[in-house]
């Protein structure tokens, strides 16, 4: 019809080249109504500054018999899944960022210094807009350890960086939360002394934040962050009379994290590729009854990974109804804060990094150890409704456990075996919270644009 219309209106009148054009629209529009009706559901548009790119890679060593692994140490022979790592790289137009994750027991001082370094010769994010998050995986390698590995680390982590920034898309965020089971705490006051114990009555955090970047083009998300808190010990050795590892599990591992990223993959056909982001974890573990608690086994880890990825799938298709995208921003600005402090230690000052990065809505708060899980619930209780925020551990360096002032009263594993004293508990929440006011930017002491005005007031960190 499209054709004979064409040929008509090389030959028509004014008047009728007039009528030819209009029936011409109402042709091309009724044939991409058609074409939605028959394959178009299940995209959606994408409107939006943000433009993001993600790779995953194996980061597993190349060769694992005999090697012992850190956490709990332990010699391994052999991997029963393989230790990843992603790369996510963002651009609002105006700044760029990066997020990376490592299946690994940290994110070392060195390796985040050497990772910065690379990325930022060789794509150009600043080195202080890069977040380097580890979910402290008890079954991998260490890194001064394994010199070798950790050299081809570096080396793999800023190509993973060059291939996410060189297949940026824009796209839109979504978010959601749920909930995880297998998670507890494991500190009980008996007497006025902590002691070690799985303690239902303890605080626990068995949130699941749940961030899907899309493009549009179905209902796959191109990269996904998940946000959860438990340390991933479930393979670490237990007690002599939990068989069959009283010793620890015989192979290298990514413990929970991995077996969850592996399902939500999965499900989307290896589709997309997920992130995992640790929370505040010092003092949750994996609830395994023992004397105190047991190594877990193969029907241990399929329980934790499937409840935690299914957990995110369900966040996931929920967050693309119809409902649910109408709520969606279509700006997303980028800002990053990060301040190096000597926190008070027990015998010297602590040097500690401390971040904030606010992506949309959603706001990032890092501490570079193992905050115990109280700290979470603060930092969002100050942060009310400003932000989504979403509190990470072990990211930028390591400085060991975080533990509250109060802890310090009854003592226990977490705050005896910190570095630091009860005092830097408030300095690491008063930081974090002007962190905080930089990156949201609704705190001023002056509305003023002027050059000279802006600069004071960065210099004093406002």
């Amino acid at each position: 019809m499209i054709r004979s219309l064409l040929s008509i209106l090389v030959a028509a009148t004014n008047k009728a080249r007039s009528i030819i054009c209009s029936l011409l629209v109402l042709s091309i529009a009724a044939i991409d109504m058609g074409d939605f009706a028959a394959g178009q559901d299940g995209t959606f548009a994408v409107q939006s500054n943000l433009r993001v790119g993600v790779a995953k890679i194996d980061i597993t060593p190349t060769e694992v018999i005999g090697m012992v692994v850190t956490g709990h140490r332990r010699e391994v022979n052999g991997v029963r899944d393989p230790l990843r790592a992603g790369v996510l790289v963002m651009d609002d137009g105006e700044t760029k960022a990066a997020i990376i994750t490592l299946d690994t027991i940290g994110a070392w001082e060195e390796l985040v210094k050497l990772v910065r370094q690379g990325i930022q010769r060789e794509i150009g994010i600043p080195s202080a807009n890069i977040m380097i998050a580890a979910s402290h995986n008890h079954s991998g390698p260490g890194f001064t350890e394994n010199p070798k590995w950790a050299d081809r680390l570096i080396v793999q982590l800023v190509a993973a960086a060059k291939e996410a920034a060189a297949n940026m898309r824009t796209v839109s965020v979504g978010y959601g939360e749920d909930r995880i089971g297998f998670g507890i705490n494991r500190r009980k006051v008996i007497d006025g002394r902590a002691v070690v114990r799985l303690n239902p009555d303890g605080p626990n955090d068995p949130r699941v934040k749940v961030i899907r970047f899309d493009d549009g083009k179905s209902l796959d998300p191109m990269a996904v962050l998940m946000h959860a808190v438990c340390h991933p010990c479930f393979f670490t050795w237990g007690d002599k009379g939990s068989q069959p590892y009283p010793a620890g599990y015989p192979k290298m591992s990514a413990d929970f994290p991995g077996e969850a990223q592996s399902l939500v993959e999965a499900v989307y056909r290896n589709s997309t590729k997920t992130m995992f982001l640790q929370g505040c974890a010092g003092d949750i573990r994996p609830n395994l009854p023992g004397y105190p608690y047991r190594c877990a086994d193969e029907a241990d880890i399929q329980w934790a990974g499937r409840d935690l990825g299914a957990a995110v799938v369900r966040s996931l298709a929920k967050s693309v109804t119809r409902e649910q995208l109408s709520k969606r921003a279509t700006y997303y600005q980028i800002r990053v804060a990060s301040t190096t402090i000597e926190l008070p230690g027990k015998t010297q000052p602590v040097p500690t990094e401390l971040q904030a990065m606010k992506v949309g809505p959603f706001l990032f708060l890092t501490m570079p150890g193992e905050p115990m899980v109280e700290y979470g619930f603060r930092l969002e209780q100050a942060i009310a409704d400003r932000a989504i925020p979403i509190i990470v551990g072990y990211a930028n360096g390591n400085i060991g456990y975080i533990a509250t002032a109060a802890a310090y009263d009854v003592g226990g594993y977490e705050p005896n075996t910190s570095k630091l004293l009860p005092a830097a508990e408030l300095i690491i929440l008063a930081e974090l919270g002007k962190l905080a006011d930089r990156v949201v930017g609704d705190v001023f002491d002056s509305f003023s644009k002027h050059p000279k005005d802006i600069i004071k007031r960065e210099s004093l960190g406002r």
